[in-house]
């Protein structure tokens, strides 16, 4: 039997991250006996400032990830842009590979990859976002024998992240962010069997996934690939319009064969954005074929040509009325959430 500290705090967040971290981060005092990795959703371009607004706002030291580095307890790692935030053998692992839910950093990769590493000695962390990224990454922590902890919902800028993790995993603390900091110092230094015979081991998939976000050749030499575990879904991949492949039988997450990942909600999201682009797009094509059969029609009956000049016409006049329809249905939008779907009743 062997004992291990709990000596490694993971804490993701997305849309209204940057207040809730603020408040966490501030209530982790200055002797605080552990690292903490903090993945916050950003654009790939550009340096963040998330480091310095860390740093200010509590009393531990607060700096961007670099690869290589060794992790110290009492200290701050914020995910860099367009890179995954992962942990082997005490170290910093910054790697490239593919988007989950359409991000990089990705929450999901750097929990996966901590309750790997660390098993009952990490603890996670979810705060305020939209949709339900880290969910699945909690749910590993919380098999591997690790704490996971959420901000409360209704304090939350954005509820999604934190309702999701509540729906999906047995949470063992639900607190608003400025208390979080006191039940971390007290949790931290609890001390857990370690045992190897008694912490769970990570499922095939849970490996494979971890694998895709290192984007390491020799651990996909020792690893079946993505087609070799999953079925196919008959969905499409946003990224790369490969095929999806169906994560657990349940249509809840789904993996292409290059590594990009997603979540039954993220990829309904990214699927409604991807078809009012086209329809956009198709707004576009109607008009200009519009604006073409007027300049056409014109031409014809300067010509003379008029059997010529009314074929045109009815092609202006049916653009005109694809373009008035599609417009109107374009700027409506969709239903309000809280509104039912015509033809539904309670």
């Amino acid at each position: 039997m062997s004992d291990i500290p709990r000596d490694l705090v993971v804490a993701g967040a997305s849309a209204g991250g940057v207040e809730a971290l603020r408040e966490f981060v501030a209530g982790l005092p200055a002797d605080f006996p552990a690292a903490v990795l903090v993945v916050l959703h950003l654009p790939a371009g550009g340096v963040s400032s998330l480091p310095a607004i860390l740093g200010r706002s509590g009393a531990l030291p607060a700096t961007s990830a670099r690869h290589g580095e060794a992790l110290q307890r009492g200290h701050i790692y914020a995910a860099p842009p367009d890179h995954h935030l992962l942990v082997e053998d005490g170290r910093i692992r910054l790697s490239r590979g593919p988007t989950e839910n359409g991000h990089r950093p990705a929450i999901d990769a750097t929990f996966r990859s901590a309750a790997q590493a660390r098993g009952p000695g990490v603890i996670g962390v979810i705060l305020s976002g939209a949709l339900d990224d880290g969910a699945g990454g909690l749910s590993v922590i919380k098999h591997r024998g690790g704490l996971v902890m959420v901000q409360d919902p209704t304090e939350a800028l954005y509820s999604g992240m934190p309702e999701s993790a509540l729906a999906r995993v047995e949470v063992d603390c639900v607190l608003p962010c400025v208390r979080m900091g006191a039940e971390l110092a007290r949790r931290v230094r609890e001390v857990v069997d370690g045992d190897g015979d008694d912490v769970p081991s990570l499922s095939l998939l849970d490996q494979v996934e971890a694998q895709a976000a290192s984007a390491s050749e020799y651990e996909a030499m020792s690893l079946p690939e993505v087609v070799d575990v999953m079925g196919p879904s008959g969905f499409s991949c946003p990224d790369c319009q490969g095929v999806l492949f169906e994560f657990d039988g349940r249509g809840t997450r789904y993996r292409c064969r290059v590594g990009h990942a997603w979540t039954a909600q993220a990829l309904f999201e990214q699927q409604s954005q991807d078809i009012e682009h086209a329809l956009w797009a198709a707004l576009r094509a109607l008009e200009e074929k519009r604006d073409l059969a007027v300049r056409m029609t014109k031409d014809a009956e300067e010509h003379g040509f008029t059997l010529v000049a009314n074929r045109y016409r009815w092609h202006q006049d049916e653009s005109s009325r694809a373009v008035e329809v599609l417009r109107q249905f374009l700027l409506d939008g969709p239903a309000p959430q809280d509104q039912e779907p015509p033809g539904r009743s309670a």
